[in-house]
């Protein structure tokens, strides 16, 4: 007879629509194990937009993972510009760049209403050790997000406009999939100068582009509303750009 007032019951329910479910449920915790894992992450901190998650200079203390929102990570230029260095969703990791030096590098921001679990990094630490599979587990999600980060800076290397744009729109949409949301119907979390700053493109080409794209029938663009129509054509924008890389 299942107890619904138990503990590991809560934490399944908590859970099972939650970004972390990777982490916890599919490896086969026992009930100690997860009762273990349950002490360790505090779950449900909420962000307002606009809220800092950390900033650049603080120490390093805990791994986030975003349950549900969005978030922006940014660092300040030396003349005082703002680069965005990456965008996170639900499911994602955030706050890796501290544990290297036990200080962030960047600054976190919410870009809407968020909420994310906190994951204490010694406190992890301790319970892989002792749980094995939960420590092979978490070092697969943080080597997740640093191939992912590390594919799309090199496929923006050598890019013209129109492809870093059309790579961004097919990562996003191929993240949402992931996570089960609709692959090609989606809603930009972030501003048009946001996405400018990340790919290294003023706000005007990023507009431009938009415009082009939609023109040519590739998308459908309603303020922030997105849908990729042929996003086999966005495809074949980038798939042409790496072969002429390879070439090269």
């Amino acid at each position: 007879m299942n107890d619904l007032s138990s503990p590991l019951h809560s934490l399944k329910v908590t859970c099972s629509n939650c970004s972390l479910r990777e982490l916890c449920l599919p490896v086969g915790l026992n009930r100690d194990e997860m009762a273990q894992l349950d002490a360790v992450i505090r779950q449900s901190r909420r962000f307002k937009r606009g809220e800092y998650l950390f900033r650049s200079g603080e120490g390093f203390r805990s791994l986030y993972a975003v349950r549900t929102g969005y978030f922006k990570t940014c660092v300040s230029s030396q003349d005082g510009r703002e680069q965005v260095t990456g965008f996170h969703m639900s499911g994602e990791l955030m706050g890796l760049d501290g544990i290297s030096s036990n200080t962030h590098g960047c600054d976190a921001i919410a870009l809407e209403d968020s909420e994310v679990c906190e994951l204490p990094f010694s406190r992890m630490e301790s319970l892989g050790r002792d749980i094995p599979s939960l420590q092979h587990h978490f070092f697969r999600l943080m080597s997740r997000e640093i191939v992912r980060d590390q594919s799309v800076m090199l496929l923006l290397g050598n890019m013209k406009a129109e492809e870093r744009l059309a790579a961004f729109l097919l990562n996003l949409s191929q993240r949402l999939a992931s996570r089960g949301f609709a692959a090609n119907d989606f809603i930009l979390r972030m501003s048009r100068e946001e996405i400018g700053s990340f790919l290294g493109l003023k706000l005007e080409t990023v507009s431009r582009t938009l415009s082009k794209f939609q023109q040519q029938g590739w998308i459908l663009v309603d303020h922030k509303h997105i849908q990729l129509v042929r996003p086999e054509e966005l495809k074949a924008l980038v798939a042409g750009c790496s072969q002429a890389n390879s070439a090269g």
